[in-house]
């Protein structure tokens, strides 16, 4: 008999304490976080495909994680396309900020690619203070400023449309072009 009475108060307390704490949280919300929840340094990971080969490989001195977004943060990023038998292209940059499914990278200040040349083709490098790069569409675009060097011959304009897959390109404005004769 003195046991039932007990255990009646035990639940009514823990259903009491249930109802205060539920009802806490409905006037007082949690903050999201807005801080980044993990970093890592110098790290360096490669994306493989579908069929499991390398697709391209991302390094950077700091990576941090926004939980907000699901994005990530990094600092220094060093971009390289390993996909077919062709040179990989090297992009370069300051800062980056990668979405959450990886398939946007913006890249901010200092922006630099090159591809080095080969037997049918010069070297290229190209710069800008931004671009968007889309991993899996092999696509590079701005509407900055961007300068384009291939061997001696130097394109510069504002705003760029890049397809590596399709080979098509396009400046928007404002374009000029100093053309070099390559040496044979």
């Amino acid at each position: 008999m003195t046991l039932a009475p007990m255990v009646v108060l035990a639940l009514a307390s823990f259903w009491v304490y249930e109802v205060m704490r539920r009802a806490s949280n409905d006037v007082i919300p949690t903050p999201e976080r807005s801080e980044p929840d993990f970093f890592v340094e110098n790290f360096s990971y490669v994306k493989m495909s579908k069929t499991g080969a390398a697709q391209y490989h991302v390094a950077g001195e700091k990576m941090s994680h926004n939980p907000l977004d699901d994005s990530y943060d990094i600092e220094r990023p060093v971009l390289r396309n390993v996909t077919n038998m062709q040179a990989p292209t090297t992009i370069r940059a300051q800062r980056a900020k990668v979405n959450s499914d990886n398939s946007e990278v913006h890249l901010y200040d200092n922006v630099h690619m090159d591809k080095p040349g080969s037997a049918d083709s010069e070297p290229v490098q190209m710069r800008s203070e931004y671009m968007l790069v889309l991993p899996d569409d092999d696509v590079m675009k701005t509407d900055k400023p961007v300068e384009i060097t291939v061997g001696n011959s130097v394109l510069t304009g504002t705003g760029m449309f890049a397809n590596n897959a399709t080979r098509e390109f396009r400046l928007t404005s404002n374009v000029h072009g100093t053309y070099q004769a390559p040496k044979r």
